[in-house]
């Protein structure tokens, strides 16, 4: 209801919603946003009344599916406020994060069919484990991908030359884009803030496989031996799994395409579009591969952690 309420206040202030291609879409699409709000009300409306049955679970998925889509670039918000830039649409950011919220409960109320164990307390965390050999494969795959990306960006932040780019050209852009003096200070200092955020993502995506992911470990002061909550690494990984890995499927179509001289690939700020192409690429590599991974480990966490019964 609230997020009907606030897509219909958007609507008919005409507070565009959306983006496309880098430009505000019509504010006429802020009235999806009331639909979606209506169809999630309608259907968690039909839960309390009817329970979770057949046909009601069909729309919660639908809504939580919709949602989904109306969060997207929620990664992106976070991102620029980490490192003190502002959001480019207040109000696009506030969609952003009340759709990725519905989209979880609706996908928590989905699925919430509680067991005999559950609905009598009689449940205790599992012993921590690590994922399956093939979720670890995947892991080093999504962590293969990114290091050239991130070799990439250390050469430009090291004042380097790559895809013709040199490192001054690249700062010059950030500049010129309207970077935050953080994002600015730490490429000053020879760090790349994608670089930081590639690690902490590798780092998410190792915790998710290992058992250290569910227990804290020996490294960790005061919290050493306590168990991890449950939703502290899933929820920035569904995040993350929800923004990466379409990302990096419909930006590698993209730059397929370019390749195959379908549609011609813009130089952007690189000095040739042979030079953007390879650096479209080695990104939609890096975004895609990590995405799809961070998908696996989600999986294998979410399973790897249910409580399990007690006699």
């Amino acid at each position: 209801m609230a997020y009907t309420g606030f897509g219909l206040v958007c609507a008919l202030s005409g507070a565009p919603l959306f983006h496309l291609g880098g430009a505000p879409a019509s504010p006429m699409l802020s009235w999806a946003v009331v639909g979606v709000g209506m169809l999630a009300a309608a259907a968690s409306g039909a839960v309390t009344r009817y329970g979770r049955l057949p046909a009601v679970r069909v729309l919660l998925w639908i809504a939580c599916a919709l949602a989904g889509f109306a969060a997207f670039g929620l990664l992106m918000d976070v991102v620029t406020l980490m490192f003190g830039q502002g959001v480019d649409s207040a109000p696009t950011a506030a969609n952003h994060a009340l759709a990725a919220t519905g989209c979880l409960l609706l996908a928590t109320t989905a699925r919430g069919v509680p067991s005999p164990a559950a609905a009598t307390g009689a449940a205790a965390p599992p012993a921590p484990s690590a994922g399956t050999r093939s979720v670890q494969l995947a892991a080093c795959a999504g962590t293969v991908a990114f290091l050239p990306y991130v070799a990439m960006k250390l050469v430009w932040v090291s004042g380097g030359t790559f895809a013709g780019a040199t490192g001054d050209q690249m700062l010059a852009i950030s500049e010129h884009s309207g970077a935050s003096g953080i994002w600015l200070t730490l490429e000053s200092w020879g760090l790349d803030g994608t670089v930081l955020l590639a690690a902490l993502g590798l780092f998410l995506l190792w915790g998710l496989v290992r058992p250290w992911g569910q227990v804290y470990p020996r490294w960790t002061p005061w919290l050493r031996g306590s168990r991890v909550p449950r939703g502290l690494p899933l929820v920035p990984a569904l995040v993350g799994a929800a923004t990466l890995a379409p990302y990096g499927v419909i930006g590698a179509g993209y730059v397929s395409l370019a390749t195959a001289g379908v549609v011609t690939m813009g130089q952007g700020d690189f000095s040739s579009p042979a030079d953007a192409l390879l650096v479209g690429w080695i990104g939609m590599i890096a975004f895609g591969v990590y995405g799809f991974a961070l998908i696996a480990a989600i999986r294998s966490y979410w399973i790897r952690t249910r409580p399990v019964p007690v006699a």
